[in-house]
């Protein structure tokens, strides 16, 4: 059996980390990807339910929008604020590659 130069078996010991591994990096875009795809969905239905509740109580059936009233704290705000900070960090990380390349 041959034996192994220092320097494989160092190379051996580092096994890539997980913040290198472009495997795992693919993986964990395409799940975030897919939760702010779920996200703006989310956000558009809410907005169309708010829309139908409210006219709805103006013919006077005031379930719907009692029920968006009670799910708008819970729910339909950190939605709203994870599509704001998907935005913004979507736009940072734009300007700062752009600045790298300037």
């Amino acid at each position: 059996m041959p034996e192994s130069s220092p320097n494989t078996a160092a190379a051996n010991a580092a096994a890539p980390s997980a913040a290198t591994n472009p495997g795992l990096q693919l993986r964990l875009k395409g799940w975030l990807d897919g939760l702010l795809v779920a996200d703006v969905f989310l956000v558009i239905a809410g907005a169309l339910w708010f829309a139908v509740a409210v006219l709805l109580q103006s013919q006077g059936i005031g379930g719907p929008l009692a029920l968006f009233q009670s799910l708008w704290e819970p729910l339909f705000t950190p939605a709203i604020g994870l599509l704001m900070a998907a935005a913004l960090v979507s736009g940072l990380l734009g300007w700062w590659q752009r600045r790298g390349q300037g």
